[in-house]
């Protein structure tokens, strides 16, 4: 049998990797990159975001799980104060516990085996390892939040809000109010001028306490369908578009969905965002990799093309990733004006709308 050329002939040849003493974390992720499996990926996404960065795309970030009660909040921050993230959607529910370190309520780091049952009579609440007071910290929390709707019901009221609408009132609120603001995501984010949106406007506490609100006599109203109009003239009025997703579920759909609401529901030409990097452990086979693979959500016009240089899914829980990620741009990005898109995304809005195609 004649002997054919290898397929691999071209490929970079592996080598064992030696680690160094101080080495920066982009040193590292350059060797992590030049071994295998995850450790690849990782170094590939870091290598994407810095692209998005360095090619002035306008960049979400997608919040889903735990990950802001647990103290990853601060990076968000970091990222937020170089002008590396432009608009963000959160669950409500991590809006929520980002401004328990706001006003200083407790959140302990605790072991994840305990009897519940005991913690339960103790009122203890936790979230696998974070622990959470009930009284101290949720019901604080919800008095906290119910006062803010009270006080600045003047710009609540009689109007319909988008659900960033509502988070920029609220996180100039606590600028004004928290003693500990700058350690809120959600109060650097209305300081800056970034829309924050929730994935939905139902399925948290802070919507519970609107709930009460409302009997009380103090009801806000928001619309999902200004949520899908704003997010949408975003990704549209924007040159490039790059997503950075932590885990999966709502916040990654809510963003991704901005591509089909443009093409498929206004009518409007438009190919889908420019770039995507997605952390997570959910699988595809049975649905639970929210939104679909980045090669399957090209199909639907969330994303250009199904090109590996610009979309890169990391397998990995982001706790591990997301700070390695950040601390590659800190050092290998310089800081970016922010644009303040929530000053002109009435404007934006105003533009999508006029591009909208008339109903057949």
């Amino acid at each position: 049998m004649e002997t054919q050329q290898s397929m691999f002939e071209h490929a970079p040849d592996i080598q064992p990797q030696l680690l160094r003493p101080n080495m920066s974390i982009t040193d590292l992720l350059t060797v992590m990159g030049q071994t295998c499996f995850e450790a690849r990926n990782v170094a590939r996404g870091a290598r994407l975001f810095q692209r998005m960065i360095e090619a002035q795309d306008t960049i979400w970030l997608g919040i889903a799980g735990a990950g802001i009660a647990g103290g990853l909040g601060g990076m968000v921050i970091n990222l937020l104060q170089e002008g590396f993230i432009n608009v963000i959607c959160s669950t409500g529910a991590q809006v929520y516990h980002d401004l328990h370190f706001a006003f200083g309520l407790p959140v302990k780091a605790i072991s994840p085996r305990h009897d519940d049952d005991l913690l339960r009579q103790h009122g203890d609440t936790r979230i696998y390892d974070i622990g959470i007071r009930e009284i101290e910290t949720l019901e604080a929390q919800d008095q906290l939040i119910q006062k803010f709707v009270r006080e600045r019901y003047d710009v609540l009221e009689d109007r319909t809000l988008a659900s960033w609408e509502f988070n920029y009132e609220l996180g100039t609120w606590v600028l004004e109010k928290a003693a500990k603001p700058d350690k809120s995501f959600v109060a650097t984010a209305a300081r800056l001028g970034v829309p924050l949106f929730w994935d939905s406007q139902a399925n948290h506490s802070i919507a519970m306490n609107l709930a009460r609100l409302e009997i009380e006599g103090f009801p806000v109203r928001l619309s999902s369908q200004k949520d899908i109009l704003d997010s949408a003239a975003i990704t549209f009025n924007s040159q490039g578009t790059g997503f950075v997703e932590l885990g999966g579920g709502g916040p990654k759909n809510f963003i991704q969905q901005t591509g089909p609401t443009i093409q498929q529901i206004l009518g409007i030409d438009f190919e889908g965002a420019d770039r995507g990097l997605q952390i997570g452990t959910a699988v595809e086979r049975e649905g639970s990799l929210s939104s679909c693979t980045f090669s399957e959500a090209v199909t639907w016009g969330k994303y250009r093309a199904d090109d590996a240089t610009q979309l890169v899914q990391i397998w990995a829980e982001y706790s591990l990733v997301f700070p390695l990620l950040v601390a590659h741009v800190l050092d290998a990005c310089s800081a970016r004006q922010p644009i303040n898109l929530v000053a002109s995304l009435p404007t934006m809005t105003h533009t999508l709308k006029q591009k909208m195609r008339p109903a057949q």
